[in-house]
């Protein structure tokens, strides 16, 4: 009996230091916790609280998917302030954020196999940047917070449901706030009596487009003035477009249309060419060589979507319970340089309607 207690014993601590060897060689297969492809594979990845810390005690190193829809200006300086806002907070490309950026090029096919591929990996956050691509995004992500940037009407592009209480996983920054085309139009009305008809270039299949169009209209309709269409369906069309207003018109406007900014220079070199005051709906576009705007920098507006990312990402809020933003400073801007090119006689009444002319009076 007791050579057979001796035997049990053994065999008992036999099995032990088995379980102990396999223990340790389980361990060693995950490394440190991801996956072969970078995305999380086990608890060791997950933020301990909201320290930006994993639960041993390291660093965590942030995963953002962006999709955007095409470049140009404003949309890339969108970008540019998110990521600037994120390096401020701590989250720096390169260091411990990898930043999954995808461009659609215009092409709305493009656009939707970006946001179904965004929709199977495993990210902490996702940028939409542009109307087209948060519809895209909200359509086709459902697990990972959301963030939208550069869109105009959040709700009529069916994004969110309420801008106080967005609910769900989706939340953002709109570009647009709803009295600047009214300025505009109203500036317009005051500076420039003998216009009667305003030209725009108008990609009708963007929503946020129509939307400001149809409030263009409106407002230039209280001072008896009229909007003249030229419809596109991509960029190669545009200076087809312009062209196509020339002698129909008194003045251009363009709104926040990323097919038609796409191809703006050949709206201001028509404008130019042919003495017609151009008008446009964002501050990169009279920096370009159009006239006058109501508007901000859109790297600030990107650094507002990116202080909500940090906000997500490092005091986990959820984007069901913040608000869509604004942009809350917004000035009369002109181009004096385009103002000559466009045959424009500036007043000392234009000028006195830039609050801050040092930085929104451009030379």
């Amino acid at each position: 009996m007791r050579k057979a207690g001796h035997l049990l014993i053994v065999a008992l601590l036999a099995v032990m230091l088995a379980a102990c060897g396999q223990g340790k060689s389980d361990n060693a297969g995950t490394g440190n916790g991801s996956t072969s492809n970078g995305a999380a594979g086990s608890t060791a990845e997950q933020p301990a609280g909201n320290s930006g810390e994993t639960s041993d005690g390291s660093e965590k190193t942030y995963r953002i998917a962006i999709s955007q829809i095409v470049e140009h200006p404003s949309l890339d300086a969108t970008r540019e302030g998110f990521l600037a806002a994120l390096k401020d907070a701590g989250i720096e490309e390169g260091v411990n954020l990898k930043v999954d950026y995808n461009n659609a090029q215009g092409d709305q096919t493009n656009n939707l196999s970006i946001a179904q591929k965004i929709a199977t990996d495993q990210n902490d956050l996702v940028l939409a940047i542009a109307t087209p691509s948060a519809q895209a995004v909200v359509e086709n992500v459902k697990d990972t917070p959301v963030l939208f940037a550069a869109v105009t009407d959040p709700l009529d592009a069916g994004l969110v449901s309420n801008l106080e209480a967005p609910g769900g996983n989706v939340t953002g920054a709109s570009d647009t706030n709803p009295l600047a085309t009214q300025q505009i139009m109203d500036f317009i009305a005051e500076h420039f009596p003998n216009v009667k008809n305003v030209g725009i270039v108008i990609n009708t299949g963007e929503p946020n487009a129509v939307v400001m169009a149809d409030n263009a209209e409106q407002q230039l309709a209280k001072h008896g003035m009229n909007l003249v269409r030229a419809a596109v369906t991509n960029t190669s069309e545009v200076q087809q477009a312009a062209e196509s207003l020339v002698g129909r018109v008194d003045a251009l406007f363009i709104t926040l249309d990323n097919t038609v900014v796409s191809g703006v220079e050949s709206i201001i070199q028509v404008a130019n060419d042919h003495d017609i005051p151009f008008f446009s709906s964002d501050r990169d576009t009279v920096e370009a060589g159009a006239f006058m705007t109501v508007g901000f920098k859109y790297y600030d507006h990107g650094y507002q979507a990116g202080l909500m990312a940090v906000d997500i990402l490092k005091n986990g809020k959820n984007p069901a319970e913040m608000p869509v933003t604004f942009p809350d400073k917004i000035d009369v801007i002109l181009n004096l340089k385009a103002a000559q090119e466009q045959g424009i006689e500036v007043t000392d009444a234009m000028l006195a309607a830039v609050s801050d002319p040092e930085n929104n009076i451009i030379e």
